[in-house]
């Protein structure tokens, strides 16, 4: 009797192993709130490019898996990235702190030559000629957010963590902070799709102009995982077969230059939001 109950538990073993392989993996990516590269609407359904690179990725993928969007804040999204709870997240920069707590997958497939400017009322009379006058104003930043190096490492100015544009262009019209600072190229799109009064804010002299790339980051967990290194491998071969290069351009960004593909180490002080 012993044998045959022995015998019908590792059937039902071998059973449980079968269906267990047989579930698709998911992919949890989160999402947050930045047009025109990611948008969610009243319900909550996520669009973006990176997106858009997980699905292709997916459907020509030789492993199964699911994807699954998961809305959250910018500075969440890169909390739960960085504690796991998370396992893919896009446009991000690479900087040395964050390089600790996630791992970047080369080659970034946001390129932009563009600059950081800072954005303030046309009642408030500030002007923003040079960095030394950033000095004494407020200035809204995104939470958990990166942009150049010198701004980044300055505890001398007075800046207020904000979770989101939304947030740092309103405190800005309400006067409670004096400036908000954002990428030159994609501010006045988001700010129309936010359906912000732009024709009250005034964009500042001051400028610093760079190169700035946004990665997929992944969990450092993920990252070593199967999944997340078929993922990497599959992200490098898009890139260098030009299959990237079609998915970015509905998104009115550049061709991935092939410098960064040939040899794919980018400066860790590349802005990234």
């Amino acid at each position: 009797m012993k044998f045959y109950t022995v015998l019908i538990l590792s059937f039902l073993v071998l059973i449980y192993s079968a269906q267990s392989q047989a579930v698709e993996k998911v992919v949890h990516v989160a999402v947050d709130h930045a047009p025109p590269y990611s948008r969610l609407s009243d319900d909550s359904r996520s669009q973006g490019l990176i997106l858009d690179i997980l699905r292709y990725a997916q459907l020509t993928s030789e492993k199964k898996y699911k994807i699954n969007a998961v809305p959250c804040p910018f500075s969440r999204c890169v909390r739960l990235l960085s504690k796991g709870k998370v396992d893919v997240m896009g446009g991000l920069i690479k900087t040395p702190e964050r390089q600790k707590i996630m791992s970047f997958v080369e080659p970034p497939y946001m390129v932009l030559s563009s600059s950081f400017v800072f954005y303030g009322t046309e009642s408030s009379g500030i002007e923003v000629n040079s960095y030394e006058d950033l000095q004494g104003k407020r200035i809204a930043v995104m939470r958990g957010g990166a942009f150049f190096p010198r701004f980044d490492k300055d505890q001398s100015l007075n800046k207020v963590a904000v979770p989101s544009e939304r947030v740092a262009v309103d405190l800005v019209l309400k006067g409670r902070v004096d400036l908000v600072i954002a990428v030159e190229d994609t501010a006045d799109v988001a700010m129309g799709v936010l359906e912000q009064p732009t024709h009250k804010l005034k964009k500042m002299t001051y400028r610093h102009t760079q190169e700035i790339y946004g990665y997929m980051a992944m969990s450092t967990d993920f990252a070593e995982s199967e999944l997340g290194t078929l993922i990497a491998q599959q992200m490098y071969e898009m890139a260098k077969n030009k299959t990237l290069d079609k998915l970015v351009a509905p998104y009115q960004l550049p061709k991935i230059p092939s410098h960064l593909i040939d040899s794919p180490k980018v400066p860790s002080d590349s802005f990234s939001p």
